[in-house]
């Protein structure tokens, strides 16, 4: 077996076909709690595939259940994950729709799911985001879930931001 067929096995059929790897980058994803000082939680891995742009968290120390995931227009994480302004919005749609409508935020990912254990390492897809269009903004974990809507709550009522990483 020569080594560009052993190659493409252990690669994406789609990256092998076109010569080219899709377009990946890992984000460090830190707390940023109030009055906590930032721990690092894990990393999310962001990866164009032929659907839209997988997203695959390994993340842990989080509470049980749903949390909103965001991509966040500013490139900071500082003044705790306020200095990441709002959700990338490049049509300036104003409206959380969530991942799935094209109506609302680019920037409306999945929602995130922590097991009993604080662990998130379920991988979920935007369809409508890519690598490119990610870079050089930063991605949120929030306290609560998301139920992609701005109603009863905005945003999607993930509340608090609880954790967060700058997408260079």
């Amino acid at each position: 077996m020569n080594i560009k067929k052993t190659l493409c096995t252990l690669t994406l059929a789609a990256s092998c076909l076109t010569g080219a790897y899709a377009a990946q980058i890992s984000v460090p994803i830190s707390t940023v709690s109030k009055g906590e000082v930032a721990k690092n939680i894990g990393h999310i891995t962001f990866k164009d595939s032929q659907y839209g742009l997988l997203v695959m968290p390994e993340l842990s120390g989080l509470t049980p259940g749903l949390h909103g995931l965001h991509i966040h227009v500013k490139p900071s994480c500082a003044d705790n994950g306020k200095a990441a302004g709002s959700h990338l919005d490049p049509s300036n749609s104003g409206q959380h729709l969530g991942p799935y409508s094209s109506k609302g935020h680019l920037g409306d990912l999945p929602v995130l799911y922590a097991l009993n254990n604080g662990k998130a390492d379920v991988t979920t897809l935007a369809p409508r985001l890519t690598v490119k269009d990610i870079e050089g903004h930063s991605i949120m974990v929030h306290a609560g879930g998301d139920n992609y809507s701005d109603i009863p709550a905005k945003l999607g009522g993930g509340g608090a931001r609880l954790a967060c990483g700058v997408i260079k």
